[in-house]
């Protein structure tokens, strides 16, 4: 387990803002305590420094995991958010998508959202924005790419995307022996 070098945690905030914009400072500056992002086998973990130093007196060979993961690095340096910091990226998220109950259930599938899908989208939300997706009870589903700007939604065909697919909650069922 290490700090992020400043190529990573160049990729790392970049796909970060993408989702909750400048707020990236209420992330590491929490009430009570700081919070740090380390990485561990090309998996980058939010963690408080005092989780950080129980951490650090287990063998890293047989350290699996520790505080909350945020996604991982690919093979090419890209970095792929996980749905496992969906509750820190909607707590925080710049725009919002809310889904109807019909197409609830083809997101949690992995499914792109179509414009007869969508419920609301919040104001001013440009084209290839991330998004954090809700249902229409304010439960946060998952999160994804913004295909259409708020202005373009309404003039689009009804079968068109609007929001590109990321992750869902529906991976901790269809992925579970890749989640470790």
């Amino acid at each position: 387990m290490r700090p992020l070098t400043d190529d990573e945690i160049k990729v790392f905030f970049e796909k970060i803002t993408k989702f909750i914009g400048q707020d990236l400072a209420r992330l590491i500056e929490r009430k009570g305590e700081q919070y740090v992002f380390r990485l561990h086998k090309q998996r980058v973990y939010y963690l408080s420094e005092t989780q950080l130093r129980h951490a650090s007196s287990f063998n890293k060979e047989k350290l699996m995991s520790f505080g909350t993961m945020f996604g991982k690095f690919t093979k090419s340096g890209k970095f792929r958010l996980t749905i496992h910091c969906l509750n820190f990226i909607a707590k925080y998220a710049k725009y919002k998508v809310w889904v109807k109950a019909n197409s609830e259930m083809s997101f949690l599938y992995g499914h792109h959202i179509t414009k007869v899908g969508l419920g609301r989208i919040t104001e001013n939300t440009p084209q290839y924005a991330g998004v954090v997706v809700y249902n229409m009870n304010g439960i946060p589903l998952g999160f994804g790419i913004a295909s259409q700007s708020t202005e373009l939604c309404a003039k689009v065909e009804p079968t068109a995307i609007v929001v590109l697919h990321q992750a869902d909650i529906g991976e901790y069922l269809r992925d579970e022996q890749e989640m470790n």
